[in-house]
């Protein structure tokens, strides 16, 4: 568990302090290009670190949720699917040459629901494996997910308006950092949040292939799974 502890304190803190505090000195000295090529190596590192020893850490229980609880896990999973998966494309959050057009557009599918859907999908299956499995290792695992996500969130915010300005301030204004929050003030309409075909159906196989996975990771089935022989 020791381990488990350092390596999730190791994971999280080089993420947010590449993203944020240390980012623009180490381009500044290595060029762009550079920079996220060790930013990847560090992540892969202590991804690999912290899986590592999350594998080795002893469960201490068993998995005790009845059907209902599987069931809403299980929805809320595949509401994370979509939030992924939508958030590739169009993304004003991501580092990308488009970003200040895409902070100009209208709010649709994921991004009518929050700004962040990638980090709300991390931070929904984080959650959800709490509610799942309530075990001592994932006490320390994810809660640490869950900080990452929206902490790196509201991060993101503070360093996307201070590098496209107004146009992400505006779109800040157009969009809510809690999920439906534009829909629950009356800023935006409920349909605007309904993803795309593309996204539905790729997001809905990604869901179904990770919960099939569940089998060949030692863990109960999950999904739709739960009830397939």
């Amino acid at each position: 568990m020791t381990e488990l502890i350092v390596a999730s304190l190791a994971f999280i803190g080089t993420h947010l302090l590449l993203s944020h505090r240390l980012r623009n000195p180490l381009v500044a000295k290595m060029g762009e290009g550079a920079f996220r090529g060790l930013y990847a190596l560090i992540a892969l590192a202590t991804l690999g670190w912290t899986v590592i020893a999350y594998r080795a850490a002893p469960v201490h229980a068993a998995y005790v949720a009845g059907d209902t609880l599987w069931i809403v896990a299980s929805a809320l999973m595949w509401v994370a699917s979509i939030l992924l998966i939508g958030s590739f494309a169009g993304n004003p959050a991501l580092p990308s040459p488009g970003a200040l057009a895409a902070a100009t557009r209208a709010p649709r599918g994921v991004f009518a629901i929050t700004r962040h859907p990638m980090m709300w999908s991390f931070a929904i299956w984080a959650l959800v494996h709490l509610m799942i499995a309530p075990t001592a290792r994932n006490h320390v695992l994810m809660p640490a997910i869950l900080v990452l996500a929206l902490g790196g969130a509201l991060g993101q915010d503070i360093k996307k308006a201070r590098l496209i300005g107004e146009a992400w301030r505006t779109w800040c204004g157009r969009t809510a950092f809690i999920p439906f929050g534009a829909q629950l003030r009356g800023q935006l309409r409920w349909h605007a949040a309904l993803p795309s075909l593309p996204v539905f159906l790729i997001a809905t196989l990604f869901w179904l292939g990770a919960t099939y996975g569940h089998a060949d990771m030692g863990v109960p089935a999950a999904g739709i799974w739960r009830w397939v022989s």
